[in-house]
């Protein structure tokens, strides 16, 4: 679209700066802009202004449409284009209101089905403005589902050398009973080094079945070819990775890592035994680190027994990521990105605190990884894949240079 001026009305912007009117300015505010975008798109479509002869012009215009559009600060009244030949469309509305109706939904099906509270109606109230009937709620929810579901099954075109899987934990209520479900996410870096939200699932826990069926459906829709998969140690977890993803390299997660080990230090070696890993973490080779996990296992075998039996079960793993490019190490020795993408989602789910059905979760949480989803895809790169695929055909290279050799020597 052409850059676009707004004209905005000076009582609004008088409202703004009043304690009294500020909710309702706002609102009115963002009911003109939008107004004014929908012109705007119009005009594009049209190829003319109002009233304006040109020979680009392609249809003509036919009046508009009122058209609600609930959000956090209240109900817009928008008035929507309309052309003779009826060819008008955006998608302004789909994108803005996806994750706003995932919230609504979730809290107006605990009123609906009896299961809220009154701060949930309150807050649902100041949310959107208005109150939704149950009519209106299923509406909402046919619209809205098939687009979670088309995008939780959507095919993996792209070659995803890295997965980073989590799981987090919500109460859904269940049989008349509050029960704690794992919402298993798992995110990939494509082949272009962007990130992408490759798939997530309701299950009852982390049990090696769940996560077992979990990664066959991701490779049913196309997942192949991983080369490497970070997460926690979660034993069930562990074993389907290692089952599902053979000839992948399993990247425990360093700051889970450390988090164990410090559990299992003495207080006031704490400091210092943080502070040796962040060393061991940042180690050159893989040379350099068995060196430092020697000096460690020297000087606190004895002070620490226990810190030194799982720093060595789980050496091998922590350091996986040291056979990559020194530029990729930063980003996929540790969990942190999906972390960080559970930090959004439990700030919604801390609103809702318990969902009623699985579906009200996958609703939810399918609109906030569909949202990020998006951001990643129009986004900055988080990785430059050139070396890592030039350090791929180095090895390929080398490998071959040596069974040469190899057979040369045998003959």
């Amino acid at each position: 679209m052409a850059q676009l001026n707004f004209t905005l009305d000076t009582e609004i912007i008088k409202g703004l700066f009043t304690l009294d009117g500020r909710d309702d300015s706002m609102a009115k505010l963002i009911e003109s802009i939008i107004n004014q975008v929908l012109d705007a798109q119009a005009t594009e479509i049209i190829g003319a202004e109002p009233y304006e002869r040109t020979e680009a012009r392609t249809a003509y215009r036919n009046g508009y449409r009122p058209r609600e559009m609930k959000t956090r600060v209240g109900t817009l009244e928008l008035s929507v284009p309309r052309l003779r030949d009826g060819n008008f469309s955006t998608d302004l509305f789909a994108r803005y209101q996806r994750s706003e109706q995932a919230l609504v939904l979730a809290m107006m099906e605990m009123v609906v089905n009896g299961v809220s509270t009154r701060k949930v109606e309150r807050i649902t109230e100041k949310l959107c403005g208005t109150s939704f009937s149950k009519s209106t709620v299923s509406k909402l929810c046919q619209g809205l589902d098939p687009i979670i579901t088309e995008f939780k099954n959507r095919p993996l075109d792209n070659h995803f050398p890295f997965v980073i899987v989590d799981a987090i934990y919500v109460k859904v209520r269940e049989r008349h009973r509050v029960r704690s479900k794992g919402l298993l996410i798992a995110i990939g870096v494509n082949h272009n080094g962007y990130r992408e939200v490759l798939g997530f699932t309701i299950a009852n826990s982390e049990t090696e079945t769940s996560w077992n069926d979990f990664f066959v459906h991701l490779k049913e829709r196309g997942l192949s070819k991983v080369d490497f998969v970070i997460s926690d140690a979660h034993q069930g977890l562990v074993k389907a990775i290692k089952k599902q993803f053979q000839g992948a390299s399993w990247q425990r997660c360093q700051t889970h890592f450390s988090k164990n080990i410090l559990d299992s230090c003495p207080k006031k070696l704490q400091p210092e035994i943080k502070e040796r890993l962040r060393g061991l973490y940042d180690a050159a080779d893989e040379k350099t680190a068995q060196m430092l996990l020697r000096s460690i296992t020297k000087d606190y075998q004895n002070l620490a027994p226990k810190v030194i039996e799982k720093l060595e079960s789980g050496f091998e793993d922590v350091i996986s990521v040291l056979s990559l490019p020194m530029k990729y190490r930063k980003r996929l020795r540790t969990s942190n990105s999906i972390e960080r993408l559970n930090q959004e989602i439990r700030r919604r789910e801390r609103v809702i605190r318990i969902f009623p059905n699985s579906d009200s979760v996958i609703r939810l949480m399918g609109a906030l990884l569909m949202e990020q989803h998006e951001k990643w895809a129009t986004g900055r790169k988080y990785l430059d894949m050139q070396e890592y695929y030039d350090s791929l055909q180095s090895e390929a290279t080398q490998h071959e240079s040596k069974e040469k050799k190899s057979s040369e020597l045998v003959a």
